[in-house]
């Protein structure tokens, strides 16, 4: 490490010809370069998923490269192409993911007017105007199936400030493009993605098109359904992460067939709730603990609506205050599991609920299906494989480009 902090007073490192571009986003994700007495690269990545914040990640001495100074221009592009497979980089690139994310389920969530629809009323219902006047042209009956009409960017902008209707599964999708219109910026998200691939529908209706989720051109999945795999590579490589809360218990034992399952994408994991997924090996431990919250308010009958969002969530003197003596050993049982790092720092986005921490989702749910425990589930995803390649090779050919749009962002 010492050695990586000194080689900084020996100078950047001389871009070779034809890899600016290359160096250029590499620099932008984080990585820094500098020419030294070597005779090999010397590359530190560091734990960058682990990291708060790129700048945090730097400070610790992360994404430093020395290159040897007596190095040919081809082998130094050969080792800045190479470094877009280090895992290092893939964890810097989450950083802009997790913005991106950020930016798409905030302005999602504000949108008064994109609300959530029965599954009996149809998928997706887009008002007295119809899907056209609002971007969106329908491929399948129903409200089962839609794509861009039009701009893409345009078609996403409807779900940010028009009148929407769809389930938490559509939410989900919704939110997922959304995040990468707000990574690509609107011109680059308007060329590089074909209608198809930015289908929204049911689940088993995306399979049959070119979706980038679900679809033909999704490539390559990470399977990673209990989370053992993210936890151990840490906090940012949750963010942007699809996913769903469901019910353990088959069919039978639900009184809300809509909150059947949350459908979420992770905005945001604190890194003490991090630390406690990697301790405990991903979701499995907290879904024993779901269970364990489940039995403990079973012992709790009462009246009222939203009774344990109000005792567990907005903790509401008088609902406490008011609980029967007997009970309140079992609340003091259940706040003290809800405290979790988890439950409070595991922050995801279900539509219409909002962002919020998982812990509001698992006390809601015990109000409006309360014969059935909750288990935490990552879906199949792309961001770190197909996606992470397209937006690399799309920066890469935009900065090759002399009149590519820079990147314009909606906050």
């Amino acid at each position: 490490m010492a050695a990586l902090l000194c080689a900084a007073a020996i100078g950047t490192v001389t871009a070779a010809p034809g890899s600016t571009c290359t160096q250029a986003l590499l620099e932008e994700l984080g990585w820094r370069f500098v020419d030294a007495p070597v005779a090999t690269p010397v590359i530190h990545g560091g734990p960058v998923c682990t990291r708060a914040t790129l700048p945090q990640a730097q400070q610790a001495g992360d994404l430093r490269v020395q290159v040897p100074q007596a190095w040919t221009a081809t082998q130094r592009a050969a080792l800045m192409s190479g470094l877009f497979d280090d895992p290092a980089t893939l964890c810097a690139y989450t950083f802009k993911l997790g913005q991106a994310t950020r930016r798409a389920t905030t302005q999602l969530q504000d949108n008064p007017g994109y609300r959530f629809s029965a599954l009996q009323l149809g998928w997706i219902g887009f008002g007295a105007r119809g899907a056209q006047a609002q971007g969106w042209q329908r491929f399948r009956s129903f409200g089962r199936g839609y794509q861009p009409a039009g701009a893409n960017s345009a078609a996403l902008q409807h779900f940010y400030d028009g009148r929407v209707r769809s389930d938490c599964g559509v939410g989900r999708q919704v939110a997922q493009l959304a995040t990468q219109r707000e990574l690509y910026g609107d011109a680059a998200f308007d060329t590089e993605f074909s209608p198809g691939e930015l289908s929204i529908g049911t689940f088993l209706t995306l399979h049959d098109t070119d979706s980038i989720l679900l679809g033909r051109h999704a490539g390559a999945f990470l399977a990673d359904g209990k989370a053992v795999k993210t936890a151990q590579l840490g906090r940012q490589a949750f963010v942007g992460a699809p996913g769903f809360i469901e019910h353990v218990f088959d069919k039978t034992y639900l009184d809300d067939i809509n909150n059947q399952a949350e459908n979420f994408v992770v905005v945001d994991v604190s890194d003490a709730a991090a630390e406690a997924l990697r301790t405990h090996g991903g979701f499995a431990h907290y879904d024993t603990i779901n269970r364990q919250i489940w039995a403990l308010a079973q012992r709790m009958p009462g009246p009222g609506p939203r009774r344990f969002e109000r005792l567990l969530i907005e903790r509401d003197p008088v609902w406490r205050k008011g609980l029967p003596p007997e009970q309140k050993p079992l609340l003091a049982e259940l706040d003290a599991l809800l405290d979790d790092p988890f439950y409070q720092g595991f922050v995801i986005y279900v539509h219409p609920r909002g962002i919020r921490p998982v812990r509001y989702h698992i006390a809601r749910l015990l109000d409006r299906n309360p014969r059935t425990p909750f288990a935490f589930e990552l879906g199949l995803h792309n961001l770190h494989t197909t996606l992470y390649r397209r937006w690399i090779d799309a920066r890469l050919r935009q900065c090759d480009s002399p009149s590519a749009a820079p990147p314009h962002h909606h906050y």
